[in-house]
């Protein structure tokens, strides 16, 4: 199989590649361009731990073909931070101790920035659950995760 070209957008930044049609995003991300917070675990969309934000909204990168985002905007785990400043939901995590073993904190971060983001108005514990509910954490039984995504929708208001 020829390999193609692709140019995807990952955190801002252009990225010109030679790459295998059958090739993931999560396989990109993580192989090619070292973006290894796109975590590598079931490859079939049930954990959540590749989630990376496509235009804004969560998507499991696994399931997805690199080439089908081509010049799409799509933000890993890595490109959330301002420098050195931590983006808010980040901070969150790390004020309310919402990371344990840190494996499913990339995906469980980005999904609560797209529910922010995409807020009318704060988000109940129910709505944050909901919006998680396809990120699976093996340490927790989620009270802080949601506490830390539940502080930073009220601070949208």
């Amino acid at each position: 199989m020829e390999k193609r070209e692709v140019t995807l957008n990952i955190n801002n930044e252009v990225h010109h590649l030679e790459i295998f049609p059958h090739e993931t995003l999560r396989e990109v991300l993580r192989e090619r361009l070292g973006l290894t917070g796109t975590k590598a675990a079931c490859d079939d969309g049930s954990c959540g731990a590749c989630t990376v934000l496509l235009e804004g909204k969560p998507v499991r990168s696994c399931l997805l073909l690199a080439m089908e985002v081509e010049h799409q905007h799509i933000t890993t785990i890595e490109g959330l931070a301002d420098g050195e400043q931590l983006h808010p939901m980040q901070q969150s995590f790390v004020d309310h101790h919402a990371i344990q073993c840190g494996f499913c904190s990339p995906g469980m971060i980005l999904t609560g920035v797209a529910a922010v983001e995409n807020q009318q108005k704060p988000l109940s514990r129910d709505e944050i659950r909901e919006a998680i509910s396809g990120n699976l954490c093996r340490c927790t039984g989620y009270a802080k995760i949601i506490d830390a995504i539940e502080a930073v929708s009220k601070k949208q208001e």
